[in-house]
Parts: structure tokens; sequence; C-alpha cells
């Protein structure tokens, strides 16, 4: 049997986060689990992308269109393969980081949540919380912190 059946791996577009995507894949091969890979994002306020788009005129289209967040599930997902994982989801979830992780975590009950270690070691970080720090506290399964940076 399988210590992990389901792992979860946060990113959000970084070269930082793609690189816990891929250790997260490749324990997700090793282990013949269901990797599933999410990234968080709030909407974007329908007010404000209307007055930026009065100001961009004919260059508008470069803030209407796809959620940013399924091209970074999307690109993910490609290096996940290639990291030999092959049960692969993808997921966008609306909201924070951390809450949006741990919520889905739990909705699919995962055994393994994997997060990249930036911010970690921040002033910032230290301060106000970090998503591997607040993860790890958080979450009600095994956590893995990649170091990334």
């Amino acid at each position: 049997m399988s210590a992990y059946n389901k792992v979860v791996v946060g990113t959000d577009g970084s070269e930082s986060s793609y690189r816990a995507v891929d250790r997260a894949a490749a324990l997700a091969a090793d282990e013949s689990a269901t990797l599933v890979i999410a990234c968080a994002y709030v909407p974007a306020d329908p007010r404000a992308v209307s007055q930026a788009a009065d100001q961009l005129g004919d260059d508008a289209y470069q803030i209407r269109g796809d959620n940013p967040a399924e091209d970074i599930v999307r690109t993910a997902k490609d290096r996940a393969a290639a990291a030999g994982a092959s049960a692969v989801e993808a997921r966008t979830v609306k909201g924070a980081p951390v809450e949006s992780l741990i919520k889905l975590a739990n909705e699919v009950e995962a055994d393994l949540l994997v997060v990249g270690n930036k911010g970690l070691n921040s002033l910032t970080g230290r301060l106000l919380g970090s998503v591997p720090a607040d993860a790890a506290r958080r979450a009600v399964c095994d956590v893995l912190i990649v170091h990334t940076t």
C-alpha cells in the first residue's frame, strides 16, 4: 500500500512554485498517487476592470479573457506530466492561497499537501505569515515544504 494516494500542490505561476509542482509530481509518480494542482486567485473587481479597459483602449484585450490561473495550472499540469505523474487534476480555486489550499486538500481528502518555501524566511513572512508556514500549521494532512528558493 502506498503512503500517499492523493497529493495536492499549490502554484502561483512563479518558477519557484513550479519547482514545488515538479517535486510533487515526482513523488506522486513514485507513489502512483493522484496529483491535484491548484492555483488560488481573487476575482477582479468588475468596476476596476472596466476602468482599466477604458484607459487601455485598443489594448483592453490584455485584461479580459481567461483567468490567468487557468494558464498557470495548464502549464503546471504539463510540467507534472513531464515529471512522470500520470493521474493529474488541475484546479483553480477562488480565494486566498492558504485558505484555498487547505479547503481543497480537505475536499479531495489529500494525504499530502506540497508547497514551496518562498516567503518562509522573509521579513514579511515572519511578521505576517507565509503560505508554507500557515499551511503547515493549519493542514490536517502531511505537509511537504519544498526548498524552491
